[in-house]
């Protein structure tokens, strides 16, 4: 969410200099996230880093801010928004995992997610989602007008793109004793199904023999013991590498390098990973659930993500056969061109202006 508000509003700001934008923080903020000067950044107390204080930050805040600069439009781009304002709302959501996978979420989030959002989402007056599949989500789950939804794809950051053969042996050299690797990025958590993965990585060792490695980037997040369980009963533990967080310049090189990305979650809303590997030009085994084959279009290999077996036959055909490898990459080049960050960004500028202006009337 955090890189969507980012590449969204740098874009917005910078094509409508006319306009007036106020960024609302819940803290000290760094100047590079103002991104004009048509940009009033506004710090609001409390940091709202509990479902208490976001109560607070939200409920009492954030009126009082927009009672005094009366915007035309509030635009939420990570699904918060006030329900006590009267001000116009333009929302994003991302994804209904709140609801549909409370388990995985602290007992404090959980309770506040399930009674606001859905309240959230009958408040605001356009909803935004990033793909189509959260966009009939939320109407079958949630109840919400079809005519409220709207679909808009998210973009590929900068920084990615492929590499040649000296950086990728460069990049293994580094980081997996000059062996090819499958990668993984993203936050380690049970709905990103790494158990499985790491399971699957197993059986793909037993049955090939072969030298390769598993990197996965991301900080180990809430509720992983599984994954810890996973990896401590591995047969192949050596070859498995947890490589904690990556900095932001060194991702695009590991992804770069890679054999393959195996991105298996079991829920996604996109699934950003699958663009960045579009870009770089690596090809892609991913799950056949949620929005990621919407994302994936015919441009990578897909598997059942709750099939071991399945996922450790797309290893092995990926690992295998490089004229598999090089087709996927082939259609990833043509697959990436669908999204597009500045297409993004004008799309929600012009539903801000309409809501806007129905607001007026």
């Amino acid at each position: 969410m955090g890189w969507y508000t980012h590449e969204i509003m740098r874009r917005m700001v910078a094509a409508h200099p006319a306009d007036e934008f106020y960024f609302l923080f819940d803290r000290p903020f760094d100047p590079a996230f103002v991104y004009g000067p048509n940009v009033e950044p506004l710090v609001l107390f409390p940091p709202a880093r509990h479902p208490l204080l976001w109560y607070w930050w939200f409920e009492w805040s954030v009126p009082r801010a927009l009672r005094r600069i009366r915007p035309d439009v509030f635009f939420s781009p990570d699904s918060y928004l006030s329900l006590s304002s009267p001000t116009p709302v333009v929302m994003t959501c991302h994804d209904l995992a709140p609801l549909h996978a409370p388990g995985q979420i602290p007992w404090a989030p959980r309770k506040y997610y399930q009674y606001f959002f859905p309240k959230f989402l009958k408040r605001a007056d356009h909803i935004l989602t990033i793909s189509n599949y959260v966009n009939r989500d939320i109407e079958q789950s949630c109840r919400i007008s079809p005519d409220k939804i709207k679909t808009v794809y998210n973009g590929c950051r900068e920084g990615f793109r492929p590499l040649n053969d000296p950086e990728k042996q460069a990049v293994r050299q580094k980081y997996a004793k000059g062996v090819n690797y499958f990668f993984y990025a993203g936050a380690i958590h049970p709905r990103k199904n790494i158990p499985r993965l790491i399971r699957a990585f197993d059986q793909y060792k037993q049955r090939t023999g072969g030298a390769e490695k598993l990197l996965l980037a991301g900080r180990f997040a809430w509720q992983t013991g599984e994954v810890t369980q996973a990896y401590d009963q591995s047969a192949f533990k050596e070859d498995i590498v947890f490589l904690g967080y990556v900095p932001d310049d060194e991702l695009p090189v590991l992804l770069g390098a890679a054999l393959a990305l195996t991105y298996v979650s079991l829920a996604e809303g996109f699934g950003l990973p699958l663009l960045e590997a579009f870009h770089a030009e690596v090809p892609v085994i991913t799950a056949n659930a949620t929005a990621l084959p919407e994302v994936a279009g015919d441009a990578a290999l897909l598997v059942d993500p709750e099939s071991e077996d399945s996922i450790a036959r797309a290893l092995q055909q990926v690992a295998q056969h490089e004229q598999l490898r090089q087709s996927l990459v082939e259609k990833g080049r043509l697959r990436r061109q669908t999204f597009d960050w500045d297409r993004a960004a004008e799309h929600i500028y012009q539903t801000l202006v309409s809501t806007a202006r129905r607001g007026q009337t």
